[in-house]
Parts: structure tokens; sequence; C-alpha cells
């Protein structure tokens, strides 16, 4: 895709390349078959079947058949294919997407405006309504491939439920296990799914090739000037085939702009387009079908295998989503909205395959609920859609403000293409607002309960840090009143700490009590930059001080893990070489006390922020730190 200098001639965003150079753009395509279009490529499974029989059903005639085709398509045509592969893609940080990926851009690139806080609480906010489409998508989908048997074996329709628990348990179970081998027949399999909706759907559109007309945007206002409150409220359903499209932006990383982009016009938006267009022909010609429109496509002797074929493809759909949680959750410890939390590498040499239990049992519990709760896809479906249209409606608002701010677009076309998205995005999300009463409540219930997690531990490790500097001293002059004074051992002394300019509590709690300081003194502190991955050249920054005293700074990006001992042992111009045997490892920990008397958040959120804290998992392993060299000294702090 070439970019027009005229477009964005103050800055060009930076070009998009995947973690895996060494493979051929075929291969990436078909991985990003596999993973990237897993949620959106499972919608013809009930998309078509809830424009009309969902929560607000309307006639099956060719008015409104048309009508629904001419909106899927072109959805697919502005939000999919002109939002996300040629606009959104473009903003890459250091090759990665993603809401958090683009808040860091921005961030970085305008630090200090004022309405920067702003933008993060909505960054923030759509990382939280993802958590929503994360619980819901692995229950619909299933559920909805696995009720493809009460078409082709009624007999057995009452085991729908316990069957769709099955199989969700299988897939939480084997999360541990890692998705290294699973992954790499991902690609083929939603390759031989999408052919099985082309082949589907040119099957049935050569009955009634009529049906491709429905291509012609005419045809969507037409609908809307046939009946304007019944289009407005069809398209709540509508939407459904256009979720999962974020994904496009959010693993943009693992393959490449290119394999992403390509994948998506040659291979997935035909082979839903035809078999969108295949089942618009079938209730041409039997209306009566639009109780199952996927399925009855096929003929009976083809729907058992349908059904195996389906769900292997939701389940790969529901992996991508859960992967995508643990992603997501990572990055957010990693910036400072979540307390650590234990995290497993399910792969030797992909640094990005991991797995956090927390979240893995914390999914499965809540996707079970729904399916026990809602029991039909067709009631899943009323709380789909709301929190995937706030999360693009966000991202929009988001890249208004980097095609105006920071790539500093033509005014004109920057305020057409922004214009033109807000009314897409506004008009779809207005829509599954009237889905509230009916189950949009519960993703926005989730997203508000994590909103409101994590706005609490990012504010309160900031009141924290402010606690702790109030008493904090510095570096230079500790080392003037208590370095010549105290008694010096043999040895390398670590002490972590939130600032590189003070001296942390441990340190001053271990002199106070053993009356001691090692030879070598680290002040280390772990920074997190706004970048998905750092300079490896710049991860170790070193000041020397007098008398044995060194602050180090580590540097990491949002999707790497922390490996303290590895970095610490690469660092060859501070004495010795580091004997972990001869290190070690203070860590301070602060019992956090609640209290109306000190400023700061309401009481219940301290109290909240205090449990977090708690039951957070240690320091020690977080930071990868040697179990039997690592000291820990408590304190108390009033926040």
């Amino acid at each position: 895709m070439s970019k027009a200098p005229s477009i964005a001639p103050a800055a060009e965003p930076e070009p998009s390349t995947p973690h895996r150079p060494g493979e051929k753009l075929p291969v990436l395509m078909i991985g990003a078959i596999g993973v990237v279009y897993g949620d959106i490529g499972t919608s013809p499974l009930y998309t078509m079947k809830e424009s009309f029989i969902g929560p607000h059903p309307m006639a099956v005639d060719a008015l409104h058949i048309f009508g629904v085709l001419s909106l899927i398509f072109w959805s697919l045509m502005m939000i999919v294919t002109i939002k996300y592969v040629v606009v959104a893609m473009r903003a890459d940080n250091k090759g990665e997407g993603g809401t958090f990926a683009l808040l860091s851009l921005i961030s970085r690139s305008l630090d200090g405006k004022r309405w920067t806080p702003l933008l993060v609480m909505l960054g923030v906010l759509a990382t939280c309504l993802f958590y929503g489409d994360a619980m819901i998508t692995p229950a619909i989908s299933v559920l909805s491939a696995v009720e493809g048997l009460e078409v082709a074996a009624p007999s057995v329709e009452s085991l729908v439920i316990p069957i769709s628990i099955v199989i969700l348990i299988g897939l939480f179970l084997v999360q541990a296990r890692g998705t290294a081998k699973v992954g790499a027949i991902f690609g083929p399999l939603v390759l031989v799914y999408m052919a099985v909706l082309a082949v589907m759907g040119i099957s049935n559109i050569l009955a009634h090739p009529e049906v491709i007309g429905a291509l012609n945007p005419l045809w969507g206002v037409r609908f809307f000037a046939d009946n304007p409150k019944t289009a407005f409220l069809a398209m709540g359903s509508v939407f459904l085939a256009v979720t999962g499209a974020e994904t496009l932006y959010a693993d943009m990383g693992h393959f490449g702009r290119r394999a992403v982009a390509y994948s998506w016009l040659a291979i997935a938006y035909p082979c839903l387009m035809l078999n969108y267009l295949g089942q618009g022909a079938l209730l041409l010609g039997d209306p009566s079908a639009v109780r199952n429109p996927f399925y009855l496509m096929a003929p009976e002797w083809a729907r058992v295998p349908l059904v195996i074929v389906a769900t292997i493809a939701t389940i790969i759909a529901s992996q991508a989503v859960i992967s995508g949680a643990f992603s997501v959750t990572h990055q957010a410890v990693q910036l400072g909205y979540l307390p650590r939390l234990r995290t497993l590498h399910t792969s030797e040499k992909a640094a990005g395959q991991i797995y956090i239990p927390a979240v893995n049992w914390g999914l499965l519990a809540m996707v079970i609920a729904l399916v026990l709760g809602f029991k039909a896809s067709t009631n899943l479906a009323s709380a789909y859609g709301i929190a995937v249209t706030g999360t693009m409606l966000i991202t929009t608002v988001m890249l208004a403000v980097l095609i105006f701010q920071v790539w500093r677009w033509n005014k004109v076309l920057a305020a057409g293409t922004i214009g033109l998205f807000l009314i897409i995005d506004g008009a779809y999300f207005a829509s599954n607002i009237t889905k509230i009463p009916d189950g949009g409540w519960f993703p926005l219930t989730v997203a508000a309960v994590l909103f409101t997690v994590l706005t609490t531990w990012a504010t309160g490790r900031r009141l924290m840090r402010e606690r702790l500097a109030e008493t904090g001293l510095p570096l230079p002059i500790f080392i003037k009143s208590a370095a010549n004074s105290a008694h010096r051992v043999r040895g390398t002394a670590v002490f972590l700490s939130a600032s590189a300019d003070t001296i942390p509590s441990a340190l001053l709690h271990n002199l106070k009590h053993n009356q001691v300081l090692h030879d070598r003194v680290l002040i280390l502190t772990v920074r997190v930059e706004e970048v998905p991955y750092s300079d490896a050249a710049t991860r170790v920054e070193v000041h020397p001080d007098s008398d044995g005293f060194y602050r180090v700074i580590l540097h990491y990006g949002f999707m790497e893990e922390v490996d303290i001992p590895r970095d610490l042992a690469g660092i060859g111009d501070i004495g010795e070489p580091f004997d972990m045997m001869r290190t070690s490892f203070f860590l301070g920990r602060q019992k956090l006390i609640p209290s109306k008397e000190v400023p700061g958040m309401a009481l219940w959120r301290e109290r909240l922020f205090a449990w977090m804290s708690k039951s957070s998992e240690s320091a020690m392993e977080y930071f990868q730190l040697p179990t039997n060299r690592v000291i820990e000294l408590g304190s108390q702090l009033q926040i």
C-alpha cells in the first residue's frame, strides 16, 4: 500500500514489520487467516438469523433480504476495509497494533497535552469493553455452532447446552499447554472453513443469481426509506457481521500489515460475502429457512459434517480471543493498570505465547455462566455487539487525535474521514443501545467493574509513590551521611526502587536493622516504556555514584517480560561481573492502611487497592529473581 505524502506530511507512521521476518508472505497470510479471522469468520452462523428473528423481528421478503445484505456488504467495506485495513493499520507502534499500542503511540507524541488523561481513560475503557467481548465470543460462537445439531439431528436437541459446556471446558483446560502446536494447524483449518463458506454460498446463489444485486448501496437506502425504525433496529443485528474487526488491528504485529490486509481482501472478505449472499438466496426461495439459514444452506447429508467444521472454526475463534485476553492483561500489568499476575510462558521460542491462570479460570466461569444463563445463541446475540461498537467508537476518537495532531493530515481529508467513521460507528452504537434490556447490560456491567478495578490500581500506585516520595532521601545526601560511617561487607546488594533518584525504604530499613552496607550497592529501577519492544542496545542505563553506589535503570517494552538477573549479567562496566551467589536482592513490601485522614481515593477504593496489592504476585517471581537470594523488608504506609 503506497503512502501519499500529502496525507501525512508531518509524521508518517512507522512501517509495520512482522516479528517473524523469515517467513514468506503466503505463509504469514495463512497464519493470519487462522488467528485474525476466526472471530469475524464465524459471524455467518448467526448474523442473518438474528437480523430477521432476533430482538426486533421483521418480515422475510425481498426488500428486507436485499436491504440487510446491502448493509452487511457496505459495513464490512467501510468498517473493516477502509477504517481498519486502510487507515488504522497505518497507526502501528513499532509494528504492534491494538488499543494500548495506539494509546502509547499518541501519548508518546503528545506528552503533556491537557486532554491526554481523558484519552488515557478512553483507552482503558476500550480495554475493559474488550473483556466483555472476550467472555461472550466463546459462548455465542460455540453455542451457535453446536445448535446446528437442532437442524442436522433434532433428536439430540436437549444435548446442545451440555455439549457446548464440555467443549468450552476442554478449550480452557488446554490453555496451560500453550497454542504453539495447535496454532500451526489453525490457518489451514480456517482456510478449509472459508472454502466451505464460499462453496455453500455459490451453490445457493446459482439458484437465485439476482441476489447479487444486493451489493448495490441503493438497497440499503430503500430499506431505510421504507421503514426507518425497523432498519435502525436491524442495524444492531447486522453489526454482528462486523464483530471481530478489531482483531485485524490488534493482531497486526503477529503477521505484519501486508499479510493481514491481503488475507482479508483476497480470502476472508470474498468468502464471507459469498456465504451471506447464499443465505439471502436461500431465504428468497424459502423464507421459512430463516430459523437457521446457515445450516439449511447445506444438503441434509452434509449438515452433521458442517456442524463439526463450524465447531472447529468457533473453537479457533474462541482460542484467538482467549489468547488476546492474556496479551491485553499482560500489557495492562506492564503499564501499571493491574497488579502483578502469575504469568507462565508456554513456548520457548515465541515470547508472546503466555498463559495467565487467573484470567483463564475467570473467563471460563463467566462463559459457562453465560451459556447457562442465556441458553441460546439468539439470546446471547442481544448481549453481543454493544461492547464491540463501544470499542470501535473509542478507536475512532483516538484515530482522530492521531490524524489531526500527530500525522497532521490535510484538514478537509481528515475531517471527512473521521466524520464518516463517527457517523457509522455512532449509528451502530446507538442501535446496539436498544439491546441493553435484552442482555446488553452484561458487557457494560463487566466493563464498569473492570474500569473501576484498573483505575483504582493506577490511582493507588500513584498515591503510594507520592507517599513514599514524601519521605524519600536523595541518593547523594545518603551517600555523604551514611556510606562512610556504615560497616561494609563483601558482595553486591540490589535494592529495587520506583524512583532512580531517591533511596528506597528497603535500604533504609536494612541499614537501620543490620547496620551494614555491601561493597557494591545498586539502586535498581524498572521502567516499562510506551513502546511494545525496547531497543536491546539501550536496555540498561547505568549512572555511577561514589563509594560503590550505582543507579541502574532497566527499560522494557509493554509486551516484554522483565528478567532482572539476565539483564544484570550483561552489565560489564560497574566492577566485577555479577555472581548471583554473591548478590542479594532487597525488596520493600508495604502494608497499606486505608485512611480517611490522608487525602486520596474514596475509602472503599483504598480498601480495594490494599486487597489487590496484597493479592498480587510477589515481586520475586514477577522479576524472575533467584528465590534463595531475596530478602523482603516490610513497612506500613497510609494511603
